[in-house]
C-alpha cells in the first residue's frame, strides 16, 4: 500500500513538473486544478506561437524593405506569464498532493500503532444501540440502510462515508442499490462489535440528511 503511494505521488510530480502541468494532478485526482493547468499552458503555448510568427513575419517584411517594425514583445510576455502561472500552479499543487499523502501515511500509521480495542458485551451493545436507533444488530454486526432521492446524492453520501471511514481507520461493508446505501460495521479484529462500530455509525448517521 505505501509502495503504491509512493509511485502514485512520484508520477503526478514528475507529469507536471516534467511532462505537461496538470497532467500529473488529473492522474493523482485533482481535475479542476489539472484542468485549468492545462487551459494555462495550452493558451499561453498558442500566444507564443502568434508571436513568433509575427516575429517571423516582421523580420522577413524588414529584409524586403515593406513592414514598419512594431512592438510586439507584450504578445510574447503574456504567453511566458501563462505558462509560468501554470507551471506555478502545477508546482503547489504537486507539493499539496504530496503533504497530503504524508498525512495519510502518518493517520494510517497512528491508527495501525493504537492499542486494539475490546469486544463489547451482551449489555453494553444493548447500550449502545440506543445512541444509534436506526441501526439494527445482526449477530456480530450492525446494519442501517440509507435512502436518498437519486443514485447520484447516494453516491455522494458513499463518498463522504468514506472520507470518515479512512479517518477512523475502520471500514464498513457498503451495498449500494440505486438510491438506497447499506452499511454494515463489526470489528473483525475484535471478533465482534466494539465501540469502534457505534461511534462511526454516529458519524454516518450525522451525514443522512434524515
Amino acid at each position: 500500500m505505501k509502495k503504491t503511494d509512493d509511485r502514485t505521488v512520484a508520477r503526478v510530480i514528475l507529469l507536471n513538473l516534467l511532462v505537461l502541468p496538470g497532467w500529473g494532478s488529473i492522474r493523482g485526482g485533482r481535475l479542476i486544478q489539472g484542468i485549468g493547468q492545462i487551459t494555462l499552458v495550452i493558451t499561453g503555448s498558442i500566444i507564443m506561437l502568434v508571436w513568433l510568427f509575427k516575429e517571423l513575419s516582421e523580420y522577413y517584411g524588414l529584409m524586403f524593405g515593406n513592414v514598419k517594425a512594431q512592438s510586439l514583445g507584450w504578445i510574447g510576455a503574456l504567453g511566458v506569464f501563462l505558462i509560468a502561472i501554470s507551471w506555478i500552479w502545477a508546482l503547489i499543487t504537486s507539493l499539496l498532493f504530496y503533504r497530503s499523502s504524508i498525512l495519510r501515511g502518518s493517520t494510517s500509521l497512528e491508527n495501525f500503532a493504537a492499542p486494539p480495542v475490546q469486544k463489547l458485551d451482551v449489555a453494553r451493545v444493548v447500550l449502545a444501540l440506543t445512541s444509534v436507533p436506526d441501526w439494527k444488530q445482526q449477530g456480530d454486526t450492525i446494519v442501517r440502510t440509507f435512502q436518498f432521492k437519486d443514485f447520484p446524492a447516494a453516491i455522494q453520501f458513499v463518498d463522504a462515508a468514506a472520507v470518515l471511514a479512512e479517518q477512523a481507520w475502520h471500514h464498513p461493508d457498503i451495498d449500494i442499490r440505486w438510491n438506497k446505501v447499506t452499511l454494515t460495521l463489526s470489528t473483525h479484529d475484535a471478533g465482534g462489535l466494539t465501540e469502534k462500530d457505534f461511534d462511526l455509525a454516529r458519524k454516518f448517521d450525522r451525514l443522512s440528511p434524515g
